[in-house]
C-alpha cells in the first residue's frame, strides 16, 4: 500500500491529490483520512468507553444529590478543557509541526507553551479560590472540596494540553493515541475501584479527572522530553498572535454544547435527578461527536494546505465530503439515541425517566448542527477569518440564552436553546463562507 499520508504541504501530499491512485475499498476509505486518525481514533474510541464507564458507576452507586454535583463538574471540565486549552494545544501544534518541517528545535516553543497554559491555570484557579463560596452553593450543593477538585482537573487539563499539542505537532500520533487509551482506561478501573469500595460521595469520583490524565501524561512522557532540543527563541507574538480569538471562539462553543446541565441545574435546582438525567442524555447524544473529534484534528491543516496551494477545489470538495460524512455520522448515531435514549439513561446511568424522544430528538439534531458548525468553522478559520468565526458563535450563545431565558419547561428549553442556537452558528458561517467567496468557482 503506499504512503497516504506524507508530510502535510510536502510535494508527495500535493501530488497524491492529483495521481489518485487505483485502490482496493479499505484502502480507498483510509486514504480520504488525515493522518493520525486511526491511533488517535483508536485512542478517542478508548477514551469514550472510559468516560461512560466513569459516568456510569458513578449514576449506579452516588445518591441523586451527589450525581447532580458530579454532573455540573463533568460539564465545567468540558467547557474548560475544550474552551480553554484546547486552543493552546491547537496553537503548539501549528508551531510545533512549522519547526519540525524547517529543521529547527522545538524546546523553546514548548517552553512558551507551557508557560502560557500554566498561566491560564494561575488566573482559572485564582478566581476559583474567590468565588469557592458561591460556587459552592450554586452548583455543588455547598460543598466546597468540589470545587478544589475543579482546581485540581484544570491543572491536568494545562498539562495535557502542552503534552497532546506537541506530540500531535512532531507527528508523533502514535503516542497521542497511547495518552488517550491511557487515560481512558484509567477511568475505568479507577470508578470500578471505587464502585466496589463503596464510594457514595461525588469528590473521590471527580478526583478521577484529576489522576487519569495526569498519569496518562506521565506514562507518554519519554517521546516528548526526548524531542525537546535547543532552537531559535520563541517570542510571545508567536505563541500568542490569534489566540484571543481562538480562546473566545472556542469558551462560547462550549458554552454552546455544554451549558445545558448547568441551566438545569440553575433553573431547577429542587430537581437534582433531572440534572443527572439530563447529563445522561447529553453524553449519549454526543456520541458521533467522539467519532468526529478523530477527523477534525487534520481537517485545519489540509483546509489550509489547500488554500497555500491555490486548489480552490479542493478546498471545497473537502469541506463538502466532511459536511456529508458529518451528516450521516450524525442520522446514524442520532437515530439510535432517540429511539432508545430514554430505556439507556436508566439502564446504564440509573437515571431517572423524566426524558422522552422529544427532547433526545432535539439533542441529537443540536449535535448534528453543532459538528457542522465545527467543519464550516475550520472551512472559516483556514481563511483567516477568526473574528467571523467568533462572532458566528456569538450569535449562536445569543440565541440560546433567548430560548432558554424564554417561557416554558425548563427541559424543553434547554433541549431547543442547543438545537438553535448550534443552527444559529452553522448557519452563519455558512453565510462567512459564501460571503467570502470561499466556495465560488470562479
Amino acid at each position: 500500500m503506499p504512503d497516504l499520508a506524507p508530510g502535510l504541504g510536502a510535494p508527495g501530499w500535493q501530488a497524491g491529490l492529483s495521481r489518485r491512485p487505483v485502490l482496493r475499498y479499505p484502502a480507498r476509505v483510509l486514504a480520504l483520512l488525515p493522518p493520525g486518525t486511526i491511533p488517535v481514533g483508536a485512542g478517542l474510541a478508548i477514551l469514550g468507553c472510559g468516560s461512560y464507564a466513569h459516568l456510569a458507576v458513578a449514576g449506579h452507586t452516588l445518591p441523586t444529590a451527589g450525581m447532580a454535583q458530579m454532573s455540573v463538574l463533568w460539564s465545567l471540565v468540558f467547557l474548560l478543557g475544550l474552551g480553554v486549552f484546547f486552543p493552546v494545544e491547537q496553537e503548539l501544534i501549528r508551531l510545533v509541526s512549522a519547526r519540525t518541517a524547517a529543521g529547527q528545535g522545538i524546546g523553546p516553543v514548548v517552553r512558551r507553551g507551557a508557560t502560557m497554559a500554566l498561566g491560564i491555570a494561575i488566573v482559572l484557579l485564582a478566581a476559583f479560590t474567590l468565588a469557592a463560596g458561591p460556587l459552592a452553593s450554586r452548583l455543588f450543593g455547598g460543598d466546597t472540596t468540589m470545587v478544589g477538585v475543579l482546581g485540581g482537573a484544570t491543572v491536568a487539563l494545562a498539562v495535557t494540553a502542552v503534552s497532546r499539542g506537541t506530540l500531535a505537532g512532531l507527528g508523533r500520533f502514535g503516542s497521542y493515541g497511547r495518552q488517550l487509551a491511557v487515560d481512558g482506561g484509567l477511568r475505568v478501573l479507577l470508578a470500578c475501584a471505587l464502585g466496589a469500595a463503596g464510594a457514595r460521595t461525588p469528590v473521590p469520583y471527580g478526583l478521577i479527572l484529576v489522576a487519569a490524565p495526569l498519569l496518562a501524561v506521565a506514562v507518554t512522557l519519554r517521546p516528548l522530553l526526548a524531542q525537546l532540543h535547543p532552537g531559535p527563541p520563541a517570542g510571545w507574538r508567536a505563541m500568542g498572535g490569534r489566540l484571543g480569538l481562538l480562546i473566545t471562539t472556542m469558551l462560547l462553543a462550549q458554552v454552546v454544547i455544554n451549558v445545558a446541565v448547568i441551566n438545569v441545574r440553575l433553573l431547577s435546582p429542587g430537581d437534582p435527578a433531572l440534572t443527572g438525567a439530563l447529563l445522561a442524555a447529553v453524553v449519549l447524544a454526543r456520541v458521533p461527536l467522539f467519532v468526529f473529534t478523530a477527523v477534525q484534528t487534520s481537517l485545519l491543516p489540509g483546509l489550509c494546505g489547500a488554500l497555500a496551494a491555490g486548489d480552490r477545489a479542493r478546498y471545497r470538495l473537502l469541506l463538502g465530503r466532511t459536511c456529508a460524512a458529518v451528516t450521516v455520522l450524525g442520522l446514524v448515531g442520532g437515530l439510535p439515541a432517540i429511539i432508545l435514549g430514554p430505556w439507556l439513561t436508566r439502564v446504564l446511568f440509573a437515571a431517572r425517566p423524566v426524558l422522552g424522544s422529544a427532547a433526545f430528538a432535539w439533542l441529537a439534531a443540536g449535535t448534528l448542527c453543532y459538528m457542522l458548525a465545527l467543519v464550516l468553522g475550520q472551512g472559516v478559520l483556514a481563511l483567516g477569518r477568526h473574528r467571523d468565526q467568533m462572532l458566528a458563535w456569538l450569535a449562536g450563545v445569543a440565541v440560546l440564552a433567548a430560548i432558554t431565558l424564554a417561557s416554558g419547561p425548563v427541559t424543553l428549553r434547554v433541549v431547543i436553546a442547543y438545537a438553535a442556537g448550534s443552527a444559529t452558528v452553522a448557519l452563519v458561517m455558512g453565510g462567512v463562507l459564501v460571503v467570502r467567496g470561499a466556495l465560488s468557482r470562479a
